[in-house]
C-alpha cells in the first residue's frame, strides 16, 4: 500500500475470505443513481477480500456481488456499487475485466441504507492490477492503477463553435447548498428531507429539469434549424430548444420543461417554463414549484476550450431572490455520447 493511500483512510475494515460460490444476491436489490455523498459515508473506507458470485455490468452503476469469510468462518455477503459503465469505458475498463468466481480486494465507502454495502472505489484483481473505479479514488496498493482520472481540456477551437459534444466530467456548481437564498418554507422542506429514504433518484428514473444539467456525462448541441437538440448521455435524454418562436405549452407538462432559446451575440440563450419536476439543484429536497422559470446561458470561452453554463431559477415559492449558478463544460477532442441504456435490475 502507498503512503498515499494510507493518509486517505479514515477508518478501515478489513475481512479476510475464502473462496465460496454463491448462487444469488443476498444484498437487496435497488438499483441507484443518486449522489454518493448523499448514500454513502465518504469519510470511512471499507476495505474486503472475496469471491465475486455475480456481476451486473450496466448503467446507471457496476455492481457486484462478494462473499467474504471472516476468521471464525463466517460468512457475509457484500455488495458493492461502483462507477458508471459509461465512465469506466473511458478509462479502458470493460465488461469482463473482472469474472464470477475470482478472489479479488475492495476498499470503498460504506452505504448509510444498510449494513454490507460499499460503493466502491478500489478494485485489485487476481493478477495483481489494481483498478480506480472512481474520480475520487487514488492508488492503493499498486502505483501503476488504472481509470479513477477525470477527463482534461483538449486543444481550445472557437471555429466549432457550440454544435458538438461536450462534458462537465462532474464539475459542480459555484454555490454551495447552504448559500441558496432560500425563504422559510423551502428550507423547512428541505430540513425535513431524508435524503437516504426520499431520494427520488434510485433506478432508472430520469432527472428533470435543473437536476439534469448536473449530470456528470457528455452532451451534444445539434443544429436543426428551428431546433437545437441537447443529446444528453445520462438515460438516453433529448431537450429540445426551440429556437422559431413559442411553441403552445407542452400539455400534460415534461419533467425537462418547455424550452425557448434565443441569441445574443454568440451567446445562447435559453428559458424554461411549465417543468413537471419537484425539485430544484442537487438531492437535498429543495423544492420546486409549477411557476418556476429557468434562464440559461451558454457561452464560448478560453477560445472555444470551454463552454460558460450559468443558470438563473426564479422561483418565489422556494428562493427569495433568483438565483443564479455557474460552472464550465469543455471540450475533448474524439469524446462522444455513448448510448446510457440504464437497466432496472
Amino acid at each position: 500500500m502507498t503512503q498515499h493511500s494510507r493518509a486517505q483512510q479514515s477508518s478501515v475494515v478489513l475481512l479476510k475470505a475464502v473462496a465460496l460460490a454463491l448462487a444469488s444476491f443476498a444484498a437487496p436489490g435497488v438499483s441507484a443513481h443518486h449522489s454518493i455523498a448523499v448514500t454513502f459515508n465518504l469519510d470511512e473506507i471499507v476495505e474486503i477480500e472475496g469471491e465475486i458470485t455475480r456481476i451486473l455490468w450496466r448503467n446507471p452503476h457496476v455492481r457486484l456481488n462478494v462473499r467474504t469469510v471472516d476468521e471464525e468462518g463466517r460468512a457475509t455477503d457484500w455488495w458493492m456499487e461502483g462507477g458508471a459503465v459509461s465512465r469506466l469505458a473511458r478509462w479502458g475498463v470493460e465488461e469482463g475485466t473482472v469474472a464470477t468466481g475470482e478472489s479479488v480486494r475492495l476498499a470503498g465507502f460504506p452505504s448509510r441504507r444498510r449494513a454490507n454495502e460499499m460503493f466502491g472505489l478500489n478494485l485489485l484483481l487476481p493478477d495483481g492490477r489494481e483498478i480506480m473505479m472512481d474520480h475520487r479514488s487514488s492508488p492503493r496498493w499498486r502505483d501503476d492503477a488504472i481509470g479513477g482520472q477525470l477527463l482534461s481540456t483538449g486543444a481550445a477551437s472557437a471555429s466549432l463553435g457550440l454544435f458538438r459534444v461536450w462534458t462537465s466530467d462532474g464539475q459542480s456548481y459555484d454555490t454551495a447548498t447552504q448559500d441558496f437564498p432560500l425563504n422559510e418554507s423551502a428550507r423547512a422542506t428541505m430540513n425535513s428531507f431524508n435524503p437516504v429514504q426520499n431520494n427520488p433518484l434510485y433506478g432508472c428514473l430520469p432527472k428533470g429539469m435543473p437536476t439534469i444539467m448536473q449530470q456528470p456525462f457528455p452532451m451534444e448541441f445539434v443544429d436543426n434549424g428551428e431546433e437545437i437538440h441537447l443529446r444528453i448521455e445520462e438515460y438516453d435524454l433529448l431537450r429540445v430548444i426551440h429556437m422559431a418562436g413559442t411553441p403552445e405549452p407542452s400539455d400534460p407538462p415534461t419533467i425537462l420543461g418547455d424550452s425557448i432559446g434565443r441569441w445574443e451575440g454568440e451567446t445562447l440563450v435559453v428559458t424554461t417554463t411549465n417543468i413537471d419536476w419537484p425539485y430544484s439543484f442537487g438531492q437535498v429536497g429543495i423544492p420546486q414549484s409549477d411557476a418556476a422559470e429557468l434562464l440559461e446561458r451558454f457561452a464560448l470561452v478560453d477560445d472555444g476550450a470551454r463552454l460558460r453554463y450559468e443558470i438563473t431559477s426564479t422561483d418565489p415559492a422556494t428562493y427569495t431572490e433568483p438565483l443564479t449558478l455557474a460552472k464550465h463544460y469543455f471540450w475533448v477532442p474524439g469524446l462522444e455520447i455513448r448510448p446510457y441504456e440504464c437497466t432496472e435490475e
